[in-house]
């Protein structure tokens, strides 16, 4: 049987006093106030279920006060670039705004599908950016002044900034210095960061940057190590020990010395094919669908297995190609005719497949031993997604027997409990520009959360490294769960 969904709230149950309490009590005083907090508890709570903003009325956010170029500025600078030298055709080259005579102040995202799918960064800046009369739904209170704030976000598009270098045919130079442009963004950004009194205060510990890209912020990761990082994964985080490493498994250790569960945050990929909902959904006529490249440069053994152990079984559909640059209609309909969607690892643990998935009610069969989920305590996965190991997907006819053997309700179970978690993960709030309210119950409001459960921590962190006498230090210890 499949398990009953599970999306919590992590709201705590109002106590409300009992009638046998108050019988009891001996203090005439105490049997009074007793029966004042009851008879407000009934009278200000008339629907039992509390909701999650009843214990948590947001987070207070100061956005450092990067200059404009770092931010909506490089969109200014990408729309009037040339096209991407990575893929066929960019689908933004046809409608660049090479003739304005005056840049928007807030430009559309991309819909390059290399820079679209690490876009959280657009959407986060959207809603702090929106007035304040039209933030009525937002988690994050946006604050003026620092000693307001419980974090700082730093509104550089880190993503946007990386993936402009590489797209710019840049890719052999992206790792040196010299020559960079990216690089000597990130540089203006931790300069600026260093002389303000928030970052002198907390050690940046309490500063939040948005990392989508596996690449993004590459030449500085050091010196934010101590931040709130929001990543879509840790996969592309750590240099693997050449001497422990055989490629067909992950080493025994690895020192969690720059990103952690415990102060950092898994955010989701941007789906980039559309949301179907559960009154749409038809009749699924293949078992498996697969489309994305076989060969990865990195980490890419194990897909390169299944694809092998895969591509001739019955019902299992294995699609050669970038899903997302190139045939996005073959990929909506693949997806949408399949029951199952694998999820292998490639150069990182997770990619934007798995959110494609979800939308298009795909059920995800992950094969990963080692990946990172977003905002998991309030999403349990196993409720509408298969986790399969990499020894038992490794096994000839194990994973293709393991899926059939799910009964049609076992199926439709998982995709009704699916659509009902579909818009957590969904950023846009359907205006071009990015500025406008957002979904109560979509991606945005769901990172600002989960950045809230480490306030208590950070600040925690933050006191210690207050306290220190002159000249001591205390060691940084690994507090991986």
């Amino acid at each position: 049987m499949v398990p009953k969904i599970k999306i919590t709230s992590m709201a705590v149950a109002k106590p409300l006093c009992s009638v046998s309490c108050l019988l009891l009590s001996s203090s005439l005083v105490f049997v009074v106030s007793l029966l004042f907090f009851f008879s407000n508890s009934l009278t200000s709570d008339q629907n039992p279920r509390i909701s999650l903003d009843t214990y948590q009325t947001g987070i207070n956010v100061f956005v450092a006060e990067l200059p404009r170029s770092l931010n909506y500025g490089l969109l200014d600078k990408y729309w009037s670039s040339s096209p991407d030298s990575r893929i066929p055709s960019d689908p933004d080259h046809p409608t660049r705004k090479t003739n304005s005579s005056k840049p928007e102040k807030y430009p559309p995202y991309p819909e390059n599908p290399l820079i679209k799918q690490y876009s959280a960064e657009y959407w986060i800046m959207g809603d702090l950016e929106t007035p304040p009369e039209k933030r009525t739904g937002s988690f994050a209170k946006r604050v003026f002044s620092e000693s307001e704030a419980d974090v700082v976000f730093v509104p550089f598009f880190a993503t946007l900034s990386a993936e402009m270098e590489l797209g710019n045919g840049k890719g052999s130079s992206f790792r040196k210095k010299s020559g960079n442009e990216d690089y000597q963004r990130q540089r203006q950004v931790l300069d600026f960061l260093r002389n303000t009194q928030a970052w002198k205060r907390s050690g940046g510990r309490d500063h939040v940057f948005v990392l989508t890209d596996p690449v993004a912020m590459w030449h500085v990761r050091q010196e934010i190590a101590l931040s709130i990082l929001l990543v879509v994964d840790f996969g592309g985080w750590f240099r693997q020990d050449s001497k422990s490493f055989n490629g067909t498994s992950l080493p025994e250790r690895i020192e969690h010395t720059q990103v952690s569960v415990i102060k950092d945050v898994i955010v989701p990929y941007t789906h980039l094919l559309p949301r179907l909902d559960l009154s749409q959904n038809k009749r699924r006529h293949s078992l498996l669908y697969f489309k994305g490249a076989k060969h990865r440069h990195r980490g890419g053994l194990i897909r390169e297995k299944l694809w092998d152990l895969l591509v001739d079984e019955h019902g299992i559909v294995m699609e050669e190609g970038f899903p997302n640059a190139t045939g996005r209609e073959q990929s909506i309909r693949g997806m949408r005719n399949s029951e199952f969607c694998l999820h292998p690892a490639g150069d990182t643990p997770t990619s934007c497949r798995l959110f494609d998935a979800i939308q298009s009610l795909c059920i995800p069969v992950i094969v990963s031993d080692n990946i990172e989920l977003p905002f998991e305590g309030m999403i349990d996965y196993s409720e509408f997604s298969v986790f399969v190991s990499v020894s038992d997907a490794l096994r000839p006819k194990w994973l293709a027997n393991h899926l059939r053997n799910f009964s049609e309700r076992d199926k439709e179970t998982f995709r009704s409990r699916m659509a009902k978690g579909q818009s957590v993960f969904v950023y846009d709030n359907g205006k071009a520009n990015g500025i406008g309210p957002i979904q109560h119950d979509g991606a945005v409001n769901h990172i600002w959360k989960k950045v809230q459960q480490k306030v208590p921590m950070v600040k925690e962190a933050v006191f210690r490294e207050r306290r220190k006498p002159a000249g001591t230090s205390v060691p940084l210890r690994c507090q991986c769960i």
